[in-house]
């Protein structure tokens, strides 16, 4: 009886654990199919709206699971200096009220990072996909990543005495606080972080990523498109975003910093620091155990995007994997580039 009685609470308790779990992840999230979404705004406006204080009201109309479309209201400010100064739309964040999303597709998404193409034509669709491709690329690698929501959006600009439209390929982020609460940590705001801090097997996948994707645009000492999030009691985990100058992305516009002993976006260079050798080694052989599942990512794009690219995209990674499958290659470009100082 007692084993029984066991078994009993044991289960409650894991049915407990699964429903608190449910409630943690927003819905938006719960799905990885393409999100039909319009929006209308003046794009004009958008840009004038920078800072926290100074939001733009407009109505989000999305497509539910069930194919009807539905609405809810929202604010939006601009984001991301680089991309707002020199792209044609400017990426977004977006606030909903717990009034607003409750028991809509929006619930517990009270902020959301909304990535838009810099161009409106097929090139600025490609690179927005490819992008959101870096996100799902980094799943099979971390337990500890920001999730993302592809949209099938159309955009209207309410400038000019007619207002006109565009379709585009665009993503949802998940917003900082909403990855900390779903592991139970916070994130790490103002705060330079020693990259020694980091927990070190996490740091390490995260390096041999960006190392992946051929992004040399962050810093984990400055937290440069990089939160860094506290597990309990004192874990610290690299958690990466912004893409868009990466080598796999392959932007017009990206450009490497001058420092930096490569010429441009598409050689990569590893810029983790040292750790035990044996460690790197470990994380080489989990890269490699997990090939089939970071091959497996890229049909989250494979229907969108044009097929040159993707094959391009294919063959960026095989360069990839064909460093770590050769001792010489890793040696050289993993094992002897590691940074020493910061």
């Amino acid at each position: 009886m007692k084993t029984k009685a066991l078994v009993i609470f044991l289960l409650v308790i894991f049915c407990h654990v699964s429903v608190a779990q449910e409630r943690i992840l927003a819905p938006l999230f719960g799905s990885d199919s393409l999100l039909e979404m319009s929006l209308s705004y003046s794009f004009k406006d958008l840009r004038k709206n920078t800072n926290d204080s100074l939001y733009l009201p407009t109505i989000l109309h999305y497509k539910t699971n069930r194919g009807n479309w539905d609405s809810i209201g929202i604010e939006m400010r601009s984001r991301g200096n680089f991309r707002m100064k020199n792209c044609f739309f400017s990426p977004a964040r977006i606030k909903i009220s717990k009034k607003e999303s409750k028991g809509t597709l929006f619930e517990g998404s009270k902020s959301l990072k909304l990535v838009l193409p810099c161009h409106a034509n097929k090139t600025g669709n490609d690179l927005a996909l490819k992008e959101y491709l870096c996100y799902k690329l980094y799943e099979p690698i971390s337990n500890y990543y920001f999730k993302t929501r592809l949209i099938d959006l159309n955009l209207t600009d309410l400038d000019g005495r007619q207002a006109k439209s565009y379709t585009a390929k665009a993503f949802f982020i998940e917003d900082n606080d909403q990855v900390a609460r779903r592991f139970g940590g916070r994130i790490m705001k103002g705060k330079n972080i020693n990259p020694y801090s980091l927990q070190d097997t996490a740091a390490v996948r995260h390096d041999f990523f960006q190392f992946m994707i051929a992004n040399t645009d962050w810093s984990s000492l400055v937290q440069h498109n990089l939160q860094v999030m506290q597990l309990p009691p004192r874990t610290y985990i690299p958690l990466p975003y912004d893409f868009d100058m990466a080598g796999l992305v392959n932007a017009p516009y990206a450009q490497v910093s001058e420092k930096l002993e490569i010429d441009n976006v598409r050689e990569r260079l590893y810029r983790g620091f040292c750790r035990n050798e044996g460690l790197l080694q470990y994380v080489r052989a989990e890269y490699l155990e997990r090939e089939p599942q970071i091959w497996e990512a890229f049909k989250h794009i494979e229907k969108d995007i044009h097929k040159n690219e993707l094959q391009a995209m294919r063959k960026f990674i095989e360069e990839f994997f064909s460093i770590l499958k050769n001792d010489r290659k890793f040696k050289d470009n993993i094992l002897y580039k590691c940074r020493t100082h910061t």
